[in-house]
């Protein structure tokens, strides 16, 4: 129901709109800055200035909160000079190290006595300000010269400051409690002057004294607040006194005149969840005094979050409302109080509850009972500060993990607590508790989204507004909009504690806002579940008939009274009537019908709104009816009295004026009550079936006629036949049993219909005659039939339903089927003989099985007729009976003819005749002879035509192929051939091509056809094409050669998702005519066009269009594809391309890496344009110029085609506005046409490019002019000449006779380079088969196996300590036992000392002035500190930022782009070992893998040819100088090695694996390889070390031999000496080896015995005698050849021919080739930003961008330098040349050489300057030359995606970083590092004191004082102490 609705004129609702409206397009006063950062919100004391006061970074503002939050003024408060090191005044000479530096407001206070504004700055060590509140500019004080005791703030934006103004003393005298977390040597909590002298200072006032380490008590203060003579404080902290360190949260309490803090305790807050008891919420966000539940005392309302570690107190989004009882509270306090002060803290049953804090040599002690009451504030006598273990405990009222909480505020509101919440996704919670203890969330309003609101939440002094407050915004909302809910049920629906619907104001607002709200019944709150809107419970009637005058009783429960002269209305829709008050409600009287609404059409009734209304306000309200019984009759069809008695508005029927009425009576005649009683026909007496044209009765049944009171019974009856009346004479008798029954007869009639159905159904009424229809049942018709529709010949006649009495009726001429009774003719009993029409199939294969239908007609009336009588040509055929159709068809089977034969088919019906057909039906038997193209892929798609004879045998639906069992799809069948398209097949090879012809077979004899491999590209260049199509674009694959037709198809899609291209702007240049072009090839298909839009702009593309080309197949790896012509829209448009072999498609941008594009078509001018009408005069020997637009933005040179008529004019430049072409020598020849004349006869010049052909105009050669010259002069110089050319000819022969022989020297070099060209490019493509194949079952190896992957401690060591033998990871504390206790807390001691940030960076920079102290110390300093600050990563991440801040501005002074270069400082490598312990997961989870695998390609592809064993050169490498430059004969062996392994039964068994070796390799070479291939699954660290091993030849008959690198066997030339390989001992391919430990006895076949060494011979070798081993070349004789064997072939007589030395560095190409898969998918997991950047390096990038920012450095390759030597050369190259640091695996030089070529490539990429490349490169910077500049491309994306990113937070580095602490924490021995790193200590000892006690602060933190107690407990140095 609807209340509250206003009378309908048109201000009303204009007004009512605008509401509506203003309630969705509401804005709210906001300010807000994107330029700083919100932190502190305070208000005006007086609510009626309304001033809002907000403290940001840099910034304090003024808004005016009576003016829409109106920026008043603001005053700038930083950046300034400053550094959390330097006391203030800060000066350039006193603190060098100052920087600009934010200031963060951290607090800011209102003093309401003085009207002053506190504000507390981040700088200059927190120091404060007092200003005036009318302005902040104004500053009233500001101490110029603070001593320490005025630093007030936390020095540091990420540590809370909390504060609280108070009066003291009745208010003489001011001060302010600060609570701050560590940042120095301040107390956490003190008291200090306000009003007084030193004005912020806490001299003379209290403290809260610390003993212990300040660090400890890191308090995160939330706020602070007074109640009663207290001041209570609330923070979280690390509970110190427990094992696990957690965080907790406390409330802290101290007496406002107590000016010691005797009287300070602190009480652990517990929020558990009221669900999960084990859940506890630990730190709290913010919190508010008020009151939680009822009025039964304050309580502090606070917002927790669960503890995230020990170790970290970022709290997760996880939170609760929990509500204390401050009296509770107070209770719990002073009970801790009494027992610290009268049981020593403890409580019966032996338990400490109360202690002494904060480390204070204090103890609770055992004074008299009254101690608390007597010295309520403490006293110097009394033990303090006190603490409690046992918490205050309360469960949570609201818990909600959608988001964390920040914010509380508490509002009291008609006895109702109402609590404000605020989260980190910037929604307001607004929450009612309950006096019961319930609490409700009624309304979540999104404030500022994702934006966490400030816990400063704030209600103004009226409670009616609330300030809220996130990072960039303020906000001022009302707590309630009452007036948004425009009637009473949205009102009361709102639930909002606040509103409440005023009943006869007709309105929701709060109770003061409802004028008699304060009047029981008057007001309706919200928030009842139990209150309902005012309602009409009842009314006396609810419908009568339109028109009738009554009076209704309306009930409405709560009605308020009214006052003297007031009175409610009634309104029936818009219709006033008086309303008469009663005791349970009014009396409404009914209006005229002319102002009721009209009853819609088709219905019987009105709905009319009934509404009592106070003026003009609508107090309740129901639904009234008015009906008309007319109307009921009008819609009840054909029983219009049945219809009118029996509706639900108690009409009448008065039976003679055929009317239906609301009166109780008819004027005349008889009046019906009951639809019983209503006259009617019931039903149709007998049979309704009718035969057309046949004379019948109709007799019906009635019932009631005599109520009619007739005395002639005059009755008609109405037929509907075919929307036409029938009317026929009935008659009238009455059923002599039942009086109320009569029989109705319709006089004899046929008939007739005209419709071609078998039966009709007639509706049949009855009516008094010439008067009104009787009612009758709607089911009431008969049933008229033809015989003769649908039975056109005598056996279907003859199956017709009995029922209807059909029969054949006629003579021999004609006869038809017609109803029995009409037949005049005879009644023919048999029918005619069949007549077969038509027979479908025509033919069958002999064998039978062939499915023939027979048309006709008088085919049997059953199909048992013609079982056993249908025969074809004589052959059985076999019936089926499902598919028989009575007379018209028969579908039999042919059964085996015996051969061809053709004839009629006969049918002879039982009791028959027989039919013979006209169409001859043939048996055939079809060959199948030939198939094209007999090979194709295994995809399918290809188009066969099998040819042969009589192949359209049977039904072509019925004739299939099949291909290997592969059905292959008919598309077309013919009498010589069937073309089909092959399906898909899972194998590849020859198969059977079987044609079936129904159920037979034939089978293709001596012809297989082939499924091959399926095609594939590769390749497809170029990427662009011009909008008219015609460039080539060459396909590149394998196995193209099967595809038959090849397309390229072209999308074009509206560019929605993705952004539009660019279009490029065609400008129309001046002075010339532009030809556009012709285009060449004719209209292209236009394919399927999606979406279409008839309001599309023209030249936009708003729905999807293809275009498609045929392409040409050059050979198996080369397809040639045109580009279709596509419209100018192509140039925005999303453009994909296709290429579709046959069944196949690939997309363009797959195989090229880069999307197809289209540009706009090129333009040229005409040769002559400054007269069209003129040909162009071409002078011969020059170049023809032709300038345009964008020539050369889709096509190269080599692609166009110039023409001089039919003379080629070759295309030399092309340029994008230039086009250069030389023509031929001589003007080329016009082709003939009728009549040439003028300039016709000069031949064209056309222009040629893709579809687009130019004409620009004629060009005429201009021929030389005759010459002039003196016959006497002619002669002189041609005899000149003469003399001149036989000296020329004499030179020519003699050079000739000089350069046949260079020639034929570079023939030969030319035949063997193109040899080697083409070698190099199989041997790529080989190696790289082969290379994939073994890395694909390496990559199965590593499915069981695992990558081997070092764990995190000797990745670490390795990292950190690269070199050293023993790691302090290994080692343990070398100090004797008897003073290792001594010595350890010494190490805890120094542990702590390198807490001190001020030490830590005094020790490092100490060591590094000193010049003894060596780069390689710097390394190793920096890596112990790393193991020592291993479990405190955020405190290490900070030291490194510092140090990193004093290395840029070291850098800056001097060039800048040398930072981090090189390790030459500590914190150089402190950032290595960095960046390794945070990329250690990456490298394991993303990059690892792909490492891992290109290592293993490397190592492969190495062992895979011959590697000389002792200059490790070898034959495939990337690294030139380890290229072995010599052809080495080898080939590969398969060696069977026998291995030992467990047997099932216990014991152990023999088995034999192959492994592949060369026969060049030396027998250490072997054993690697052979371990290396049989260990495959074991990682390097678990297999047997080589030299543990001998090789033993199993020789069968020779017995067991061992094999050796050197014996007595080995050959020896002077003073070489040759590694034995497998060639020498002439091991065959397939020989058994084993492996066996060398610590046994082995017996050769000749009986000798000898003892296994690592180098022992066979048999004693005797002293060598400085021998020189060599293995594949001797070391001097492997260098390129001397520039004097650089002559001919010949020059070198007898000795072996050498290629050129230059020649074997093409094995260089083939190894990058066949690596380069690997290399990029390394560097793309390195460099991919698909997946998340580690957080390290994201924090880290964005750290260098700030140190730019700061320093003022623009330079964008400076910034980019940093970074790569921070992370690839730090890092990546560091694990790229390195893979042992991060795998368990076997390096190798070879190997390693490798790598270092790979690194230096990934170097090169990272750097931005341009390396320029000669002939004189080094050929390892040559071999990467072409990537380098893709792989430099990635690189700069990587940078910038990374830069692009949400920066990564402190908070979430430190959370990161915390956990990797947790992670590692057992990985690493922090002690022996700690000893190490005091060695340097001592080393330098004196250095360092002095630098500490130079430093004040230093002094003050008496840091050399601990250095010295260290040293004393560590060496038992004597010092000074």
């Amino acid at each position: 129901m609807l209340h509250g609705k206003a009378l309908n004129s048109p201000l009303v609702f204009l007004l009512l709109l605008f509401i509506f409206a203003a309630a969705y397009c509401r804005s709210y006063p906001r300010f807000s800055r994107n330029d700083s950062e919100f932190q502190h919100l305070v208000l005006h004391p007086d609510p009626f200035v309304g001033t809002v006061y907000v403290g940001a970074r840099d910034h304090l503002f003024q808004l005016d909160g009576s003016d829409g939050l109106r920026l008043e003024q603001e005053e700038i408060t930083g950046p300034v000079s400053d550094s959390k090191d330097c006391l203030p005044p800060v000066t350039e000479m006193n603190c060098p190290q100052a920087r600009r530096t934010s200031n963060h407001n951290k607090l800011l206070l209102v003093d309401p006595k003085a009207l002053e504004l506190i504000t507390c700055g981040s700088v200059h060590q927190g120091i404060c300000q007092k200003r005036s509140l009318a302005s902040i500019k104004k500053v009233l004080f500001s101490t110029e010269r603070p001593v320490d005791t005025q630093y007030v703030a936390a020095n540091d934006p990420s540590v809370s400051t909390v504060g609280l103004v108070v009066g003291l003393h009745g208010g003489e005298r001011t001060v302010m409690y600060v609570g701050r977390g560590y940042t120095a040597s301040h107390p956490p909590i003190s008291t200090r002057h306000l009003s007084t002298e030193p004005v912020f200072s806490y001299e003379e006032t209290a403290k809260l004294a610390v003993a212990g380490r300040l660090s400890e008590y890191d308090h995160h203060f939330v706020t602070a607040f007074t109640r009663r003579s207290y001041v209570y404080f609330l923070f979280y902290r690390r509970h110190i006194k427990s094992p696990s360190r957690e965080y907790r949260t406390y409330a802290a309490r101290v007496c406002l005149e107590d000016a010691s803090y005797y009287s300070y305790v602190e009480i652990p807050l517990l929020c558990r969840s009221p669900s999960s008891p084990y859940r506890n919420y630990n730190l709290l966000q913010a919190a508010q005094v008020g009151q939680g539940a009822g009025q039964q005392g304050e309580d502090l309302l606070g917002v927790f979050s669960t503890h995230v570690s020990s170790t970290n107190s970022s709290p997760l989004d996880s939170s609760a409302l929990c509500i204390f009882p401050l009296d509770e509270l107070d209770r719990h306090i002073d009970s801790t109080r009494d027992l610290c002060y009268t049981q020593e803290g403890w409580v019966e049953g032996r338990k400490e509850v109360a202690y002494i804090e904060y480390e204070v040599k204090s103890s609770c002690a055992n004074l008299p009972l009254n101690t608390l009451k007597a010295y309520p504030c403490g006293s110097d006598h009394t033990p303090s500060p006190m603490a409690s273990r046992e918490p205050l405990e309360v469960k949570a009222a609201w818990q909600t993990s959608a988001a964390r909480l920040t914010a509380v505020a508490v509002n009291i509101r008609e006895g109702h607590s109402i609590a404000f919440l605020g989260d980190s996704k910037g929604t307001l919670h607004k929450v009612y508790l309950g006096q019961d203890g319930v609490v409700e969330v009624y309304a979540n309003t999104t404030i500022h989204p994702n934006s966490p609101i400030n816990s400063d939440l704030l209600l103004d002094q009226r409670g009616s507004h609330i300030y809220i407050m996130t990072k960039t915004i303020v906000e001022k909302r009302p707590v309630a909009e009452c007036g948004d809910h425009l009637d009473c049920p949205s009102c009361l629906l709102a639930r909002d504690p606040y509103c409440g619907w005023c009943v006869l104001e007709g309105r929701c607002g709060q109770r003061w806002e409802c004028q008699r709200g304060s009047v029981q019944g008057q007001w309706l709150w919200s928030f009842n579940q139990t209150q309902q809107c005012l309602s009409i419970q009842h009314l006396s009637l609810y419908n009568i008939s339109r028109g009738e005058k009554t009076d209704i009783a309306v009930s409405v429960e709560g009605l308020p009274s009214l006052k003297q002269g007031e009175a409610y209305s009634c309104f029936f829709h818009d219709t006033e009537t008086p309303a008469l008050l009663t005791t349970t409600g009014v009396i409404c009287s009914t209006p005229d019908a002319s102002n009721l609404p009209p009853i819609g059409q088709g219905d019987e009734f009105v709905m009319v709104t009934l509404s009592l209304r106070f003026i003009n306000v609508t107090v309740a309200e129901t639904e009234f009816t008015f009906y008309n019984c007319s109307l009921v009759q009008e819609l009840s069809g054909r029983r219009p009295c049945q219809g009118c008695v029996s509706s639900r508005w108690g009409c009448n029927w008065c039976i003679h004026q055929h009317v239906c009425t609301h009166e109780r009576t008819c004027s005349q005649g008889v009046t019906i009550y009951n639809q019983h009683e209503c006259p009617c026909v019931e039903k149709v007496q007998d049979s309704t079936l009718l035969p057309v044209n046949v004379d019948r009765k109709i007799t019906l049944v009635g019932q009631h006629l005599n109520l009619f009171q007739d005395e002639n019974l005059e009755y008609e009856c109405v037929l509907d036949i075919e929307n036409h009346l029938v009317v026929v004479e009935a008659s009238v008798e009455p059923d002599d049993t039942q009086s109320s029954v009569f029989f109705i007869t319709c006089q004899p009639y046929q008939y007739l219909y005209s419709l071609p159905m078998e039966e009709y159904q007639a509706t049949i009424s009855v009516r008094r005659k010439n008067n009104f229809l009787i009612d009758s049942a709607e089911d009431l018709f008969v049933t008229l039939f033809n015989c003769s529709v649908g039975r056109s010949d005598c056996s279907r006649c003859r199956t017709a339903d009995p029922k209807y009495g059909c029969v054949w009726c006629g003579d021999a001429t004609s006869s038809r089927c017609v109803y029995q009774g009409s037949c005049t003719d005879e009644i023919k009993d048999t029918c005619p003989a069949p007549v077969i029409h038509f027979l479908d199939p025509a033919s069958g294969p002999v064998e039978g099985g062939t499915l023939v239908t027979i048309s006709g007609s008088n085919l049997g009336q059953r199909a048992e007729d013609i079982q056993n009588s249908v025969t074809i040509v004589g052959v059985a055929c076999s019936v089926i009976h499902s598919r028989y159709e009575v007379s018209s068809r028969i579908v039999c089977e042919t059964t085996r003819s015996g051969g061809e034969k053709s004839g009629h088919a006969s049918v002879k019906v039982r009791g028959g005749g027989v039919g013979l057909s006209a169409q001859i039906f043939s048996f055939q038997d079809p060959i199948v002879s030939s198939i094209f193209p007999q090979r194709g892929p295994k995809v399918g798609g290809s188009s066969l035509t099998i040819r042969g004879q009589r192949l359209r045998t049977g039904h072509p639906s019925e004739v299939s192929v099949l291909i290997g069992g592969v059905p292959c799809l008919v598309l077309n069948v013919q009498e010589d051939q069937i073309i089909c398209q092959t399906r898909g097949s899972n194998r590849t090879g020859e198969h059977n091509v079987v044609v079936r012809f129904g159920g037979a077979e034939r089978h293709l004899q001596g012809l297989m056809y082939q499924y091959t491999s399926n095609p594939n590209i590769t390749k497809a260049e170029p990427s662009r094409s011009f909008l008219s199509g015609g460039r080539i674009i060459k396909v590149s694959g394998q196995n193209l050669d099967v595809v038959q037709e090849p397309k390229m198809r072209v999308t074009l899609s509206p560019p929605d998702a993705l952004p539009p291209r660019r279009r490029r702007s065609i400008k129309r240049k001046k002075g010339g005519r532009l030809n556009g072009g012709h285009d060449h090839q004719g209209p292209l298909k236009r394919w399927r066009r999606i979406v279409l839009e008839t309001n599309c702009p023209e030249g936009a593309l708003c729905h999807v269009k293809q275009y498609e080309s045929h392409c040409t197949v050059s050979n198996s790896s080369l397809i040639l594809c045109p580009t279709p012509a596509v419209g100018p829209e192509a140039t925005g448009a999303r453009v994909k391309v296709h290429f579709l072999l046959d069944g196949l498609h690939f997309n363009f941008s797959t195989v090229n890496n880069e999307a197809f594009s289209y540009e706009p078509n090129p333009k040229l001018y005409q040769l002559n344009r400054n007269d069209l009408s003129k040909p162009y005069h071409h002078k011969p020997d020059s170049i023809i110029s032709v300038e345009g637009e964008h020539l050369d933005l889709a096509m190269t040179k080599e692609e166009v085609e110039a023409r001089i008529g039919e003379g080629l004019c070759s295309v030399i430049t092309l340029t994008h506005n230039h086009l250069y072409c030389k023509p031929p020598a001589h003007q080329p020849s016009v082709t003939a046409t009728k009549s040439q004349d003028g300039m016709e006869i000069l031949p064209e010049f056309t222009v040629k490019m893709g579809n687009l052909n130019f004409s620009l105009g004629r060009v005429q050669y201009d021929s030389l002019p005759q010459s002039t010259f003196p016959l006497e002069a002619q002669v002189g110089v041609g005899v000149g000449a003469s003399i001149v050319a036989l000296i020329v000819l004499i030179i020519v022969l003699i050079y000739r006779r000089k350069s046949k022989q260079a020639m034929r020297d570079y023939k030969k070099v030319q035949i063997q380079l193109e040899n080697l060209e083409t070698s190099v490019r199989d041997r790529c493509k080989k190696e790289f088969t082969d290379l994939m194949t073994e890395m694909m079952d390496m990559s199965s190896d590593l499915v069981g196996s695992g990558i081997p992957f070092l764990d995190y401690r000797v990745y670490a060591e390795r990292i950190f300590f690269p070199g050293h033998q023993e790691s302090p990871l290994r080692r343990d504390l070398d100090v004797p036992e008897s003073r290792r206790q001594t010595v350890e807390q010494g190490l805890v001691q120094l542990s702590n000392l390198l807490n001190s940030k001020l030490f830590l960076t005094k020790f490092i920079h100490t060591l590094e002035v000193q010049r003894t102290f060596s780069p390689r110390d710097r390394a190793y300093v920096a890596s112990l500190l790393t193991v020592a600050l291993h479990g405190k990563l955020e405190y290490f991440t900070d030291i490194l930022k510092t140090l990193l801040n004093d290395l840029v501005e070291q850098y800056v002074a001097k060039n800048p782009k040398l930072m981090l270069r090189r390790t030459e400082s500590v914190v150089e490598k402190l950032l290595t070992n960095w960046m390794s312990i945070c990329l250690f997961t990456f490298l394991r989870e993303s990059a690892g893998e792909s490492f891992y695998m290109l290592f293993r390609a490397i190592k492969h592809q190495v062992d895979k040819g011959p590697v000389d064993a002792v200059t490790g050169k070898a034959k495939y490498t990337l690294n030139d100088n380890r290229l072995l430059r010599e052809d080495v004969e080898y080939r590969t062996l398969t060696l069977n090695v026998v291995m030992l392994t467990a047997a099932t039964s216990g014991g152990t068994t023999t088995q034999t694996v192959p492994a592949k070796v060369l026969d060049c390799d030396t027998i250490t070479q072997v054993k690697e390889k052979v371990l290396e291939q049989t260990w495959k699954g074991t990682s390097f660290s678990q297999r047997p070390h080589i030299d543990s091993l001998h090789l033993e030849w199993r020789a069968g008959v020779a017995g067991h031999l061992i094999l050796s690198d050197e014996d007595l066997t080995s050959v020896v030339q002077g003073s070489w000496k040759r590694l034995n390989t497998l060639q020498h001992y002439k091991v065959p391919d397939g020989a058994t080896v084993a492996l066996v430990p060398r610590n046994g006895k082995h017996h050769l076949h000749d009986s000798h015995d000898y003892m296994p060494g690592e180098k022992t011979p066979m048999l004693d070798d005797g002293e060598e005698g400085g021998m020189r081993l060599w293995h594949l070349v001797k070391a001097n004789e492997e260098s390129e050849l001397p520039k004097h064997r650089r002559g001919s072939l010949r020059e070198r007589g007898g000795e072996r021919a050498k290629a050129i030395p230059e020649i074997y560095l093409t094995r260089l190409l083939s190894m990058k080739g066949t690596l380069q898969k690997f290399v990029d998918d390394l560097f793309t997991a390195i460099l991919s930003t698909s997946r998340p950047v580690p957080l390290a390096v994201k924090y880290f990038f964005d750290l260098l961008d700030e140190q730019a920012l700061q320093h003022n450095i623009a330079d964008p390759e400076t910034i980019h330098i940093w970074k790569t030597n921070s992370l690839p050369l730090r890092f990546w190259i560091n694990i790229l040349k390195n893979p042992q640091f991060i795998f368990d695996v076997q390096t190798s030089d070879h190997v390693d050489a490798v790598l270092s070529v790979i690194a230096q490539t990934f170097m090169d990429s990272c750097t931005i300057a341009d390396h320029k490349l000669g002939r004189d490169s080094p050929i390892n910077k040559l071999l990467y030359a072409r990537d380098i500049p893709r792989y430099k491309q990635m690189v700069e994306r990587y940078y910038t995606d990374i830069r692009q990113t949400i920066s990564a937070s402190d908070q979430e580095m430190n959370s990161a970083l915390a956990e990797l602490s947790r992670n590692y924490a057992a990985e690493v021995n922090c002690l022996v590092a700690l000893h190490e790193l005091y060695k340097y200590i001592n080393k330098y000892y004196d250095q360092i004191i002095t630098a500490l006690e130079e430093d004040s602060t230093a002094q003050k933190m008496q840091l050399g004082y601990r250095l010295q107690q260290i040293a004393a407990a560590v060496e038992n140095k004597v010092t000074d102490l």
